[in-house]
């Protein structure tokens, strides 16, 4: 499509649809379909995969902490060749196209071919996290800053939408048979996904720009501008006390919480006493979609909250309800226990992820260059995860899963510890 002028609403909604195509990863094969898939592939939980000596649970934890490490790297790096270069939509598609073909490959997932598997699993997420850099770098390329809220909510709403739907499908094919046959539903679930992704994207693609050309070449010092400016914004930390406060402290306990919901499906699937496959499948599913539904409520509230009591004030309270899940979780052993849990965790998942990112929004010193302080922020969370991830494996190759999440209170305890140590003002 030539010449959409920035703002208009036929170039927005493109751009939003994006959020049609790739959220059915996030919900499919993250959350949901596949951990449960990983399940029955796997049913001895504490058996050693030989190739890796490992855990079935600690393996996918490991590989999840290895893409994370790599979308911190790349994230600076990618961000720097698509603001000099100007083709920021050929890495989107790159990336787009890794995803999809990596979620189509889970068709293929075997224990007798664990090491190709994993790398399928490994495209899936580095695809969908490397083009979601550049998707979130176009927003200020196709909106004015008045949009940019409204048109982000609504590239939300249709991911949810669009996810869900699809999910529901999935769902019904995986129910509609028993025992192998499931499997092999679940098998071309990841197909549906991957397609999903792919083709739906192509409607974004077809009417997003190329990229605002600057005339640059890719030189060295084009490819690690993303670098230099993550270092110049460590040194500029140094001169906001409550800023740099905030990270340390948002640091710790995000790891913590992502931690918790990149592994609550797998948690669910090894360690509650579910009566049979069919009341697996349907419970652990039906817990994603409350958890969905209940963030939203989440952050709606969460947002109330702070505007009365105050942000540091009342994410002090939420990591204190999250140092009570991990209690809970740890003796929880019913699928009704699961189910309270999932809407406890929703509800906290997303006041946690909206407040966080809104408190650091807050307590930025007056600049222009907030893109590199945001970027700043998500290699701060994407290395967390990896330290999370590994954590967590750790602990659960060593003794139990359930021992790993009652680990993770340390951090949400210092973190509490920390958030009293941010300023009320900046000093």
């Amino acid at each position: 499509m030539k010449n959409l002028q920035k703002g208009s609403k036929k170039l927005l909604n493109a751009w939003a649809f994006y959020d049609w195509a790739n959220s059915v990863y996030t919900l499919t094969i993250a959350s949901s379909i596949f951990p449960l898939f990983y399940g029955y592939i796997y049913p001895n939980k504490d058996e050693l995969i030989s190739v890796f000596q490992l855990k079935p649970t600690v393996l996918v934890s490991a590989v999840t902490a290895f893409t994370f490490l790599v979308v911190a790297f790349l994230s600076p790096l990618l961000s720097g060749i698509a603001d000099y270069v100007g083709n920021k939509k050929v890495f989107m598609k790159l990336f787009c196209y890794i995803g999809g073909l990596g979620c189509i490959g889970l068709f293929w997932f075997s224990a007798d071919a664990i090491h190709l598997s994993m790398l399928f699993y490994f495209m899936g997420l580095i695809g969908y996290w490397g083009s979601l850099v550049f998707y979130n770098s176009y927003l200020p390329d196709i909106a004015f800053p008045e949009q940019q809220d409204n048109i982000s909510a609504k590239g939300f709403s249709l991911g949810y939408i669009g996810s869900v739907i699809l999910l529901i499908i999935n769902l019904a094919m995986v129910m509609s048979v028993e025992g192998e046959a499931a499997l092999q539903m679940m098998r071309y679930s990841f197909i549906t996904v991957g397609l999903w992704w792919m083709l739906f994207s192509q409607y974004t693609f077809y009417m997003l720009p190329k990229g605002v050309s600057t005339g640059h070449k890719v030189t060295k010092a084009v490819v690690f501008n993303g670098f230099k400016e993550l270092k110049q914004v460590w040194k500029a930390l140094n001169q906001n006390k409550r800023l740099k406060r905030y990270l340390n402290a948002f640091f710790v306990f995000s790891m913590a919480v992502q931690t918790i919901m990149l592994m609550a499906v797998y948690f669910g699937e090894k360690e509650i006493k579910w009566i049979d496959s069919d009341q697996k499948t349907m419970g652990l599913i039906a817990s994603i979609l409350v958890i969905q539904v209940v963030a939203i409520l989440g952050a709606v509230l969460t947002s109330k909250a702070s505007a009365k009591f105050g942000n540091i004030k009342t994410l002090i309270v939420i990591n204190a309800f999250w140092m009570f899940l991990c209690f809970y979780a740890y003796f929880m052993v019913t699928p009704t226990q699961f189910y309270i849990a999932a809407g406890l965790v929703g509800f906290v998942m997303g006041g946690v992820q909206a407040l966080a990112r809104s408190t650091y929004s807050k307590f930025l010193p007056e600049t222009d260059d907030t893109t590199s302080y945001f970027s700043f922020y998500d290699v701060a969370e994407k290395i967390g995860i990896v330290i999370g991830m590994t954590i967590f494996a750790i602990v659960d190759q060593i003794s139990t899963m359930r021992n790993a999440i009652l680990f993770l209170f340390i951090f949400f305890l210092v973190g509490i510890i920390l958030l009293f140590r941010v300023p009320k003002e900046n000093v």
